[in-house]
């Protein structure tokens, strides 16, 4: 057989472990691995010293296209999914929010995919939104039909009144009957937890009080506030029969509380990001409100629990949440008052690598696992998220133990703030690689066409 591409002399992981081995691929699907695999008439990647790592599949990015006239400096697909090809992410699952207006029923829909047609660097998968008056017009159905790959609800206060067709929270019922009506889709619920009236509260209190720091606004939402909703969601899966995920937690008593619901039988799983794992609590005022984020980033005894359940199997993956805005909603002195949302899709892979693998002693397996193929199988993607003939060539090559310091000029975003900038990270993604074509190289930077595609379910 003739390949298109072969990826020769790098340790591929696979299923059951890394192999130094060759991969080859053809149409867009990978069709052979083995050694000295033939490369005439073939692009050849030499990957000699690179570790060739599934795509990763970032389960929660934000992109906030369309606008509608409110949101149009915020991310857009052009930009997010250049971030997301050179941070090694080949596809992502898109949140229902914060473009305008938010994507809850089947024309939502239309006009989100016809804002990102042609635009896109990388694939990606779109959620649908459950808020309170799609469980009686029709729209959970209607999305189910339009291919959106799972739904996501907010317990914790969202989206903005003054914008018509905006995001909005859940209240208990509209989620326990959302959740009797997802249930008939077989598709998942996602939902962020935290206890809306206790946490709005809280943060009312210690702004009148006149607090200004990200470690007060961190005081404001206490892991109980975190807990108690992830309790209450595992209660309603139990009863509805619904597929629940909890995205973003940020304590171990959050992960322990769905460890526990597992081992009764609760179709129940979570997610944490890779800023809790990097970022602790007495660190942020020193960096600013470009680390504010909700759930906040916590304290370095909870990054180390929350490591150590990484490590043992008890997180499914690791996600961005990449939640960008413009800079002028971050440029606040008082921390309250700024945009909570951490701009990541780029810094997923080397920094997750660097910190799991070369710092903790993560198997690379755990890693490929972490960062594609858990969410592949939670989210019946068969296409993606592991290394095996007929699969779709999608490939992040990593360079190990190649320190540099990220600056602000090497952000794809639109608005190119992260709080990672002016770290030094300790190992880089060398190539990114979609169905078998080359959409950034540390070479030649991200390609200039849009090969990507959103995926219907």
């Amino acid at each position: 057989m003739s390949f298109d591409l072969v990826i020769k002399n790098g340790l591929v992981i696979l299923n059951g472990g890394e192999v130094q081995t060759d991969v080859a691929v053809k149409d867009g699907k990978i069709v052979e691995i083995g050694e000295n695999l033939s490369a005439d008439g073939a692009k050849v990647i030499d990957a000699e010293g690179l570790v060739v790592s599934p795509g990763m599949i970032d389960a929660h990015v934000h992109i906030s296209e369309p606008g509608g006239g409110y949101r149009d400096e915020w991310e857009g697909y052009v930009t997010g999914t250049a971030g997301a090809a050179k941070g090694g992410v080949t596809s992502f699952l898109e949140m229902p929010l914060n473009q305008v207006p938010a994507t809850v029923d089947a024309e939502s829909l239309k006009i989100k995919y016809d804002a990102g047609k042609g635009k896109l660097k990388s694939d990606i998968y779109s959620y649908g939104g459950l808020v309170p008056y799609t469980v009686n017009t029709g729209g959970i159905q209607e999305l189910d039909e339009g291919g959106v790959i799972a739904y996501k609800a907010f317990m914790s206060t969202c989206g903005d009144r003054t914008i018509d067709g905006d995001f909005m929270n859940v209240d208990d019922y509209s989620l326990y009957e959302g959740m009797k009506q997802i249930a008939k889709t077989g598709k998942i619920l996602s939902i962020h937890a935290e206890n809306a009236e206790i946490t709005d509260r809280l943060g009312d209190i210690a702004y009148k009080n006149g607090e200004t720091t990200l470690k007060a606004y961190v005081e404001s939402r206490p892991v109980f506030t975190e807990v108690e909703p992830i309790n209450r969601a595992i209660e309603l899966a139990k009863e509805t029969g619904c597929r629940l995920h909890i995205v973003h937690v940020a304590c171990k008593e959050g992960i322990d509380a769905i460890t526990k619901a597992q081992e009764e039988g609760v179709d129940v799983t979570c997610e944490t990001c890779t800023h809790y794992l990097y970022f602790e609590t007495d660190e942020l005022d020193a960096i600013g409100p470009v680390v504010k984020c909700s759930p906040p980033i916590r304290d370095k005894s909870q990054q180390d629990a929350i490591w150590e359940r990484v490590l043992a199997g008890k997180v499914n993956f690791i996600t961005s949440d990449h939640s960008p805005c413009t800079p002028d909603l971050k440029d606040k002195e008082n921390a309250f008052e700024a945009w909570g949302g951490i701009s990541g899709v780029q810094n997923n892979v080397d920094v997750l690598f660097d910190e799991g693998v070369q710092k903790r002693g993560m198997s690379l397996t755990q890693f490929a696992e972490l960062t594609a193929t858990n969410v592949a199988k939670l989210f019946d993607i068969e296409e993606k998220g592991s290394i095996e003939v007929g699969k779709d060539a999608d490939f992040v090559l990593i360079k190990p133990n190649s320190p540099y310091t990220l600056q602000t000029e090497d952000l794809e975003y639109r608005n190119k703030i992260s709080p990672y900038v002016g770290r030094e990270i300790g190992a880089q993604v060398a190539s990114t690689i979609l169905r078998g074509q080359v959409i950034y190289s540390l070479e030649d930077g991200v390609t200039a066409e849009f090969p990507g595609e959103f995926i219907k379910k």
